[in-house]
C-alpha cells in the first residue's frame, strides 16, 4: 500500500510540474536581444520592448529587474489582456566605455520560471 500511495504521489507531482507554464507559453517578445549600437557615454538611452499576450488570460508582470543599477526597467502596471500588448520600458545610463551586455529578468504571475531578455552595444567616448 505504501508504494501505491508514493507511487501516485510521484505521478501526481510529475503532472503538476509538466503543466507548470513557461514564460515563453503566455508572452511573446518583439526581440529578445535590443542592440543600442555606439551610445555616447553619459548619455541614458530607453528600449521598449513590446510584449504581445499569447495566453488565454491577462498576463500580469509580477517583476521586472536587471543585472546591474545602471540598467532600469520599469514593467507595466496593468495587466496585458489576451491578444493585447504592452511595454517594457528599459533605461540604460552608459557610464563606462566599452561594450555592453545586460540582463534583464521578467516574472510573470503564476509562471515561475524567469524571462531574460538582453541589451547590448558600446559606450563611446562622448567627445
Amino acid at each position: 500500500m505504501k508504494k501505491i500511495v508514493l507511487f501516485a504521489t510521484a505521478v501526481f507531482f510529475s503532472v503538476v510540474v509538466m503543466a507548470q507554464a513557461k514564460p515563453d507559453d503566455v508572452a511573446k517578445f518583439n526581440t529578445e536581444n535590443h542592440n543600442f549600437g555606439k551610445i555616447k557615454q553619459g548619455t541614458p538611452v530607453t528600449y521598449y520592448f513590446e510584449i504581445k499576450n499569447i495566453g488565454d488570460k491577462p498576463l500580469v508582470i509580477a517583476n521586472a529587474s536587471a543585472s546591474c543599477g545602471c540598467t532600469v526597467p520599469e514593467k507595466p502596471e496593468q495587466p496585458i489582456a489576451p491578444g493585447g500588448t504592452g511595454k517594457l520600458k528599459v533605461v540604460f545610463n552608459a557610464g563606462t566605455l566599452g561594450p555592453l551586455k545586460k540582463d534583464v529578468y521578467v516574472t510573470f504571475a503564476g509562471v515561475e520560471q524567469v524571462k531574460t531578455v538582453h541589451i547590448t552595444g558600446e559606450v563611446v567616448a562622448a567627445n
